[in-house]
């Protein structure tokens, strides 16, 4: 059975979702903010996520950013927003497809289910929202580090790094890819700026900065995370 995670806060369009899903043979989850919907797409892995963006906590785009930082199940964004730019922001944050409101039940069915059979025909990716260590864990949908039980600060350059390392674990990641994605291109060359923050990650999150065990150096090509 498909599980479709229906994340909105406005009572009639879920229960008009719940009603009209449930009797097509689909599981619904329900969330009615964007805290509820990360820790619901983590705990539960649905099969398609319809996310309205004007939730009463964060805006819906954080939700899109949060799950694509572990996930690429797909994402249907359900929205009153109906300028061009919204629906770009929307797509660059990881949507797979975007429906206005008011929408027809039969043409969101239709996009749900397209959607399904794209993710269905793509190899799985295995990923997984808490990257856990012997050290720290990483929480990638809410961004969150924590070591012997507490939440480690994280600017926001160090946590686009650790991400990036994560999110390829067992790879080698090279110089170039990291500055390109975490500063840009007017950075390619600057590969002192990877020394500087990867000495800070490893004195916030290893036991042993000088010998670190997960946040590894392939001298002259890149980094590697290790579990």
């Amino acid at each position: 059975m498909t599980t479709v995670l229906v994340v909105d806060d406005e009572p009639q369009i879920v229960r008009a979702l719940r009603i009209n899903l449930t009797a097509r043979g689909y599981d619904v989850l329900i969330a009615h903010d964007g805290a509820t919907a990360l820790a619901r797409a983590a705990e539960d892995r649905p099969d398609v996520v319809v996310l309205d963006l004007g939730l009463p906590d964060i805006d819906g785009t954080e939700v899109i950013a949060g799950l694509r930082g572990w996930s690429s199940v797909p994402i249907i964004v359900l929205s009153a927003r109906v300028g061009s730019s919204d629906k770009v922001e929307a797509l660059d944050a990881g949507a797979d497809d975007y429906v206005t409101k008011p929408f027809g039940m039969d043409e969101l069915l239709a996009r749900l289910r397209a959607a399904v059979r794209r993710s269905a025909t793509a190899a799985p990716d295995g990923e997984e929202a808490v990257v856990t260590t012997a050290s720290f864990s990483v929480d990638l949908a809410a961004k969150k580090v924590r070591r012997d039980g507490a939440e480690v600060h994280l600017t926001p350059t160090e946590w686009g790094l650790l991400e990036i390392l994560v999110r390829n674990r067992g790879r080698l990641v090279a110089q170039k890819q990291l500055l390109l994605e975490v500063w840009g291109p007017s950075y390619a060359r600057e590969t002192h700026y990877l020394r500087v923050y990867l000495a800070q990650l490893r004195r916030k999150l290893e036991p042993e900065p000088s010998r670190p065990r997960h946040l590894l150096t392939e001298p002259g090509m890149g980094y590697r995370f290790e579990l």
